[in-house]
Formats: structure tokens, sequence, C-alpha cells
């Protein structure tokens, strides 16, 4: 599994930034692992701030607001494209923004790591097809992404 993890956003301290890379990566990992997701994956994590996100958010969902973590899947099934036997395995990007992760753990009386961890589960969640518009959908995502999190002992208390 390839994961790339870019630091848009300064205020995560550089000695601060290895341990969280290992826990996302690990946070990725599993999620890919256990949706029976490709070993050979990649994944291109960005962490930015509010400003960064909202204009993302704005410019792809038309949406004028930040929000905390998009997901751009290259993976996605076109219907009037032809079946590639040689797959790429480039699942996608997602974006998090760190000034919502920060203010999302306090609400939910939480700490930031597990936030940002449990946001790089969703994300790699949607990028594998997982959706939470319908209910049925909604308690699937969230049934695998309570697994993911249990398996890194992130779980809710």
């Amino acid at each position: 599994m390839i994961i790339d993890i870019s630091w848009e956003e300064e205020s995560i301290l550089q000695e601060q930034r290895e341990p969280l890379a290992t826990m996302l990566n690990k946070a990725i990992n599993e999620a890919v692992r256990l949706s029976d997701g490709s070993e050979e994956a990649e994944v291109s994590l960005l962490l930015v701030d509010n400003q960064r996100i909202h204009a993302l958010n704005l410019e792809y969902r038309g949406v004028d607001r930040p929000t905390d973590v998009l997901s751009f899947a290259l993976q996605e099934e076109m219907e009037e494209e032809p079946e590639i036997e040689e797959e790429d395995e480039m699942l996608g990007d997602i974006v998090i923004s760190v000034e919502r992760a920060r203010d999302q753990a306090q609400e939910y009386g939480h700490s930031f790591e597990r936030e940002i961890v449990y946001l790089a589960v969703h994300g790699t969640l949607h990028l594998l097809g997982f959706d939470h518009e319908e209910e049925n959908d909604k308690q699937e995502m969230r049934s695998k992404e309570e697994e993911v999190m249990a398996k890194l002992k992130l779980e809710r208390v």
C-alpha cells in the first residue's frame, strides 16, 4: 500500500507529524484491508486549513462552506467505459481540514488524533465506494468505520 501524505496546513508541528503519519497510514491500510481493497492501492492524503477545503468544496461539490473531509475517487466505474484488464491501483485523494478535525474533536470530547484518523478512515471508505446517502448504506459504512477504529483501538468512549 502506498500512502502519500502532504502537510499543507502548518499547525501540526514537525515532531508531531511522524507519529500522526504512522497512525494515518495504519488507518488507511486497515480500512482498505477490511473492505477487501487491493494491497497495491495508492492513496493521496492532503491535510489543509478551512479556507482551502472551503474552496475545494465549492469548486467540486457546489457547497459554499468548509467541510471536514472530501474524497476524490479515481476508481469510480462509468457505464460508458470499456472494461480494462489492467487496473490502475490509485484509489484517489482524501482532503482533511485540520481545523475542522480539531473543532470536532473538542465538540465530541475525544482526541484530535482520534478525529483525524476517523476522517481518514471515512474518506478511504468513500474511495472504496461506500456512501451514506441511504439509511442502510449509512449503517454499513458506520459499521465498517467502527470496525476499523476498534482494530486501531480508537473506538468511541
